[in-house]
């Protein structure tokens, strides 16, 4: 299994503060306190990432929450690994990333989409970011999944 980074949990966290704001500027929501334990933890340990297998229940549902409310796929619908790149020129996603996206747990997905953004030479970085945006058409979307 794939590692979650430290980004995506601050994402997380922020995610639920937004939805689930403190009455008193003191107590936290469930979901946040959950989170903000592994957070503080990952800090203290200078980890950047922690394997999904080793959070806690409660911290992986509110991660699974705030991922949920995320983009699935960089798929822009224009796949150059149909025919034949080894990376796609539109999502950056390898030819086996392609692939086996279906299958991938979420926390490989976001370590796939770090990567790509970290890289940022897809095309849906630079020449088709309004379309990246709108994400894929309906019709495109299973078949570049």
């Amino acid at each position: 299994m794939a590692a979650i980074h430290i980004t995506d949990i601050e994402a997380a966290i922020n995610f639920w503060r937004a939805r689930k704001p403190s009455p008193d500027g003191v107590t936290l929501a469930p979901e946040l306190r959950a989170l903000a334990e592994v957070y503080a933890l990952m800090v203290y340990y200078r980890e950047d990432e922690a394997d999904e297998r080793g959070f806690p229940a409660r911290a992986y549902a509110a991660w699974s929450a705030w991922y949920d409310s995320t983009p699935d796929t960089p798929c822009i619908a224009i796949c150059s690994t149909s025919q034949g790149d080894e990376v796609c020129k539109g999502c950056g996603r390898s030819f086996e990333e392609v692939q086996l996206w279906p299958e991938m747990s979420p926390a490989a997905k976001r370590h796939t989409w770090r990567r790509i953004t970290l890289e940022g030479d897809a095309w849906r970085f630079n020449r088709y970011a309004e379309r990246a945006a709108e994400g894929p058409p309906p019709s495109a979307a299973p078949a570049a999944s």
